[in-house]
């Protein structure tokens, strides 16, 4: 029987020009769930199923994955987070075609260097893949800009502490003219930006970090014209410098991202001078719990962050860590909390987070939603326990 204004899963296969079972695949996966399911199980979908499976390949043939998709896809009212979410892709888009760029130049140079009957230094070559590789893990450590963006602007809206993270950080590292610096895992150089009339004029400051993409912004938010800055591509886990080089290295909540935390502090001990300072954040266990209790009386399933970051390296076990590559470490404790006044933060902040939550939050949105509104009626106020450890 054939409903007006619907196509069976057949028909909207073909008209999309894919196959019933990537129709199937993105049902079962909630992805993209049909409009009306008569009594007998068959599916049928319209015209406005047919535009949002258009957007759905749009977005996966410009590399997002099907997580991301469903998440986008879920909130596809919200324009903001749309925009902010394609415009985070243009961006690794043209990273990409720079990325392919060096390549297709370093082949075109082999090529020629064969030609000419020569050797090719094959370890630049390698450098170049190693620069992608790089890629690919970090896009396991962080899902998509957007999501960053949610968690680090739940804490700088709602923060009780009139000093910023990196204002206080900055402090903590207590850099001196002259001082040789070395920062792992820079990111968008926030720590620099955010407190760009305190450094000092007379200082050399070497930012790194595992993403191409990170190194360009930390690039283009500083300026190119700022000789106090270098950057450069590097995996903390083999830091290309001189043994003693640096006065002051600095790890901004990075080591519980590391596969191999010993082989981390080796070289960041190797490359650090005599007397040299070691500054690294993290968190503890108690750190946002009212978020994880919260989301736990929803569904006892939902892990928010995998793998729980703060028993490799936090808190608790950092001294211990630390200890056996510095005679002396010391804690700092940022004193802050939060108070969030409506849900609407809250669940952004969720859905952002490494965990499983949206495999049990995407079929419940709407009651998920409620839930929170319910829970944070009168604000919300949510524990911080972070810090740094100084070792030297």
């Amino acid at each position: 029987m054939k409903l007006e204004g619907y196509y069976s899963s057949g028909d909207f296969a073909k008209k999309a020009h894919i196959t019933k079972k990537t129709i199937r695949y993105y049902d079962e996966h909630n992805i993209l769930k049909p409009s009306y399911v008569n009594e007998n199980g068959a599916r049928f979908y319209n015209d406005e199923d047919f535009a949002r499976l258009q957007q759905i390949l749009f977005l996966k043939y410009l590399g997002f994955s099907l997580d991301d998709i469903k998440e986008m896809t879920l909130k596809n009212t919200d324009s903001d987070f749309m925009s902010e979410s394609l415009h985070m892709q243009m961006g690794l888009v043209d990273e990409r075609i720079e990325q392919m760029e060096l390549m297709r130049q370093a082949l075109d140079d082999a090529a020629k260097i064969i030609d000419r009957g020569e050797h090719v230094d094959w370890s630049h070559m390698l450098e170049l893949v190693n620069v992608n590789e790089m890629e690919q893990k970090l896009k396991k450590q962080y899902r998509d800009a957007s999501n960053i963006s949610a968690r680090i602007s739940l804490h700088k809206e709602y923060s009780k502490n009139p000093v910023s993270w990196f204002n206080w950080l900055f402090e903590k590292c207590a850099l001196e003219c002259g001082a040789n610096v070395l920062e792992i895992g820079c990111g968008d150089a926030s720590l620099w930006t955010q407190n760009i009339e305190k450094i000092p004029e007379n200082i050399s400051v070497t930012l790194t970090d595992i993403s191409y993409g990170m190194i360009k912004d930390a690039t283009r938010n500083i300026g190119e014209d700022d000789k106090r800055f270098t950057y450069e591509i590097m995996d903390a886990h083999r830091l290309y410098k001189l043994d003693d080089s640096f006065d002051v290295v600095i790890a901004n909540h990075v080591l519980f991202y590391c596969d191999d935390l010993d082989m981390v502090c080796r070289e960041i001990k190797r490359v650090l001078k005599h007397g040299g300072t070691f500054i690294c954040s993290t968190y503890s266990s108690r750190h946002m719990k009212e978020i994880s209790e919260l989301v736990k009386g929803f569904d006892d399933r939902i892990e928010l962050s995998a793998g729980h970051l703060y028993e490799r390296f936090g808190k608790e076990n950092g001294k211990q860590i630390l200890g056996k590559y510095f005679k002396n470490v010391e804690w700092n404790q940022y004193e802050d909390e939060l108070f969030v006044p409506t849900a609407e933060p809250v669940v952004e902040y969720v859905l952002s987070c490494h965990g499983n939550q949206n495999r049990y939050i995407v079929d419940r949105y709407k009651e998920f939603v409620s839930y929170v509104k319910q829970k944070t009626d009168n604000g919300l106020y949510i524990t911080k326990d972070a810090g740094v450890f100084i070792a030297y």
